[in-house]
């Protein structure tokens, strides 16, 4: 796929179904050249103009479908054109909640499904949510809801609602604690706190670490996580790599391993926030497993991608590249032998709050910024 087919996007306010030419300044070259370790890059910007973006998805035809969490889907298309897609079902916006990840189905060009994680309730109470649907012309349509957290509580905080789907084709979906009150985090019957994984039409594995045992949720896959808004399967070993937010620091890089506790807030390396007392233990109890890095200074991880081509210099080849919102930088992780033994911090403070970060089908990195007047970038590998 050709790497310029993005240049000439942009983005101007979308009116109902009608697609409209975006401004000119979409596709303008921010840096021409970026100096990092073994890798120079170039900084495009690809859409502007855009409220709270969540998530960057990739459709055929290069164009891109950007989630805002006010609750608007967009196709952004490459003859820099933007439309709004209409038949979301009703979204609760508030604070951190709102309409959040979206990913096709890998057999995309196949059957068509679009995976749409969203905070579904009212002004008393919201959960996590996940649907699929069709696209017919701007229009989603076959909406299926395929799961709803367990436990509706007040709106606003810690939703996590990445989705990855996994080799065998079912998926994974993150769940917040949802903030009021981590301790859910260790009720193993209670969605909040947790990865759950589920068949790609909703269904429950049979194969689930817990199914058959009554003290769980059978969907949940691993519990014990705060808020977990980054994950990724790493293309060289295949396993999943997971950010997750700490409360005052103790942000954490995990591996995730069917039915393990990863202990919040039992465990923690973070602090409260009023007090700077330490929040939980710091040694962890038996049976949980601990995370492989954590990120200091605080990073406040969301969006996690990991290099497979593109062009890259070959020393980038299976890094992570872990985006930061607080702390408005990607974080270049080298991973070896199941551990961190590197770490470069790429653009900081350059173009805001890092809300995702994914390599696109032509090999680049795809980079959300949430701010009212977010964007999304592109970096580039150069000579």
């Amino acid at each position: 796929m050709n790497r310029t087919w993005m240049a000439v996007f942009a983005v101007v306010v979308a009116a109902g179904l009608a697609a409209e030419r975006l401004p000119a300044q979409a596709g303008e070259v921010i840096e021409d050249r970026i100096s990092t370790q073994y890798q120079p890059l170039r900084l495009v910007r690809v859409a502007g103009d855009l409220e709270r973006p969540w998530a960057v998805a990739f459709l055929p035809g290069e164009r891109l479908l950007v989630s805002e969490r006010p609750g608007r889907l967009l196709v952004i298309g490459p003859d820099g054109t933007r439309s709004q897609i209409t038949g979301l079902p009703p979204v609760h916006a508030r604070n951190q909640g709102g309409l959040l990840d979206v990913v096709p189905h890998p057999d995309y060009p196949d059957n068509g499904w679009i995976y749409i994680t969203y905070s579904k309730g009212d002004a008393d109470a919201t959960v996590p949510a996940l649907i699929r649907g069709r696209l017919e012309g701007n229009r989603l349509v076959d909406v299926e809801e395929l799961f709803e957290s367990n436990t509706p509580t007040q709106p606003g905080r810690h939703y996590g609602s990445r989705i990855l789907f996994l080799d065998d084709g079912t998926l994974l979906m993150t769940i917040g604690d949802r903030g009021a009150q981590p301790e859910r985090a260790q009720d193993t019957r209670d969605h909040s706190g947790s990865i759950v994984r589920l068949n790609d039409d909703g269904t429950l594995p049979a194969d689930n670490p817990f199914v058959g045992n009554p003290a769980y949720a059978p969907e949940i896959f691993v519990y014990g996580v705060r808020n977990t808004q980054g994950i990724v399967k790493h293309p060289l070993t295949g396993d999943i790599w997971a950010t997750d937010h700490g409360p005052r620091g103790g942000d954490e890089l995990n591996r995730i391993v069917a039915g393990a506790n990863y202990g919040w807030p039992v465990f923690s390396l973070g602090r409260e926030y009023g007090t700077q007392e330490q929040f939980g233990r710091r040694e962890p109890p038996p049976g949980v497993t601990t995370p492989v890095f954590e990120f200091l200074p605080t990073l406040a991880p969301s969006g996690l991608a990991a290099v497979d081509g593109g062009g890259f210099h070959e020393t980038w080849q299976g890094n992570l590249l872990a985006g930061g919102l607080r702390a408005q930088r990607i974080l270049r992780l080298v991973i070896e032998d199941r551990e961190v033994v590197h770490v470069e911090e790429l653009l900081h403070e350059t173009i805001g709050r890092i809300r995702d970060v994914r390599q696109g089908p032509d090999g680049l990195i795809y980079v959300v910024t949430d701010e009212t007047d977010g964007g999304v970038y592109r970096l580039e590998p150069v000579d």
